[in-house]
């Protein structure tokens, strides 16, 4: 793969950061190459892809929690089929339903009928997951798949009907689609970036028992202050001339902290300071193992993510 440096403003809601690796597939290389080295797709004919934190299941470790058989309980009676995206009927009235459901999730307008369009007219979607409520007959969810059997599935955007908010349908179609593909042999179910507050928690989560009993520090009252020496490496680093704060010294005078007779406060307790093992088939970020570095202008531009 070929990887380009770049620098731009940051604009997180399109998944543009301050400074972006890009890599570009060469002869020979496929989707799965990328994404095992830490890239997932920019572009929605996957020539161009972005490094980020992204996180994907081990399939070949995995093994349901209590919560995830919980999860498929809820979702039974829903029936499941894996379809080719040319075999699947992208017709006017899945297409309002496509908009209804990223209208009221990602906001009005933030998926136009053109990117949704695109989302089912290009190399990303290989193929679709159909959910059908045998009961009523009613279809209630879709999943847009890239597959590269038997390297990879990647779990694109999933669409489905928010009525069924009472049997978790969007937590069953994810664990439904980890079994299913677990079962066929797949390495890996990639599921996207990892950067929301809430995503982050929980992949930490997965490696550490975290409590709700950490002991909370002393909020700072107005007559705290803390002093902070400034080294030598910053004060020659420009012309310095004095502190622009009685807080920040160039002297020994912050020593006070080590020479005070009051006790020093209590540490706190963080359940976190022990690790426990890594579970069986945790979620993984993968990382490049090779990085080429090339000298790019800062007008260097790279459009949005394909999202």
């Amino acid at each position: 793969m070929k990887l380009l440096f770049s620098e731009a403003k940051a604009d997180y809601g399109h998944y543009i950061f301050p400074y972006a690796v890009w890599a570009f597939p060469e002869p020979g290389e496929t989707p799965a190459d990328l994404l095992n080295h830490g890239f997932l797709p920019s572009s929605r004919n996957l020539d161009r892809f972005y490094l980020c934190r992204h996180v994907r299941v081990n399939l070949g470790g995995f093994k349901p929690s209590s919560e995830n058989r919980r999860i498929l309980r809820k979702g039974e009676g829903i029936a499941v089929t894996l379809v080719p995206r040319a075999e699947f009927d992208y017709d006017p009235a899945r297409r309002q339903f496509f908009k209804n459901y990223a209208d009221i999730k990602f906001g009005k307008d933030v998926m136009t009928y053109e990117r949704l369009d695109s989302l089912f007219g290009s190399k990303i979607t290989s193929h679709v997951l159909v959910f059908t409520d045998s009961g009523t007959g009613a279809e209630v969810g879709v999943v847009t798949l890239y597959l590269e059997p038997s390297a990879l599935a990647f779990y694109y955007y999933a669409f489905y009907d928010l009525n069924y908010y009472t049997r978790n349908l969007g937590m069953f179609m994810m664990t439904w689609a980890v079994e299913f593909f677990q079962a066929r042999g797949f390495d890996h179910l990639y599921l996207g970036s990892c950067y929301a507050p809430k995503a982050l928690y929980n992949a930490l989560a997965a490696k550490f028992t975290i409590s709700s009993a950490t002991q909370r520090a002393a909020p700072r009252t107005s007559s705290t202050h803390i002093k902070k020496l400034l080294m030598p490496s910053y004060t020659s680093a420009f012309q310095f001339e004095q502190p622009r704060t009685p807080n920040a010294v160039t002297d020994d005078s912050y020593r006070c902290a080590l020479t005070d007779s009051r006790p020093p406060a209590k540490k706190p307790v963080h359940s976190t300071d022990e690790a426990r093992p890594a579970v069986e088939a945790m979620l993984t970020v993968p990382a490049p193992d090779m990085l080429v570095s090339h000298r790019l202008s800062h007008a260097t531009q790279i459009p949005t993510h394909a999202r």
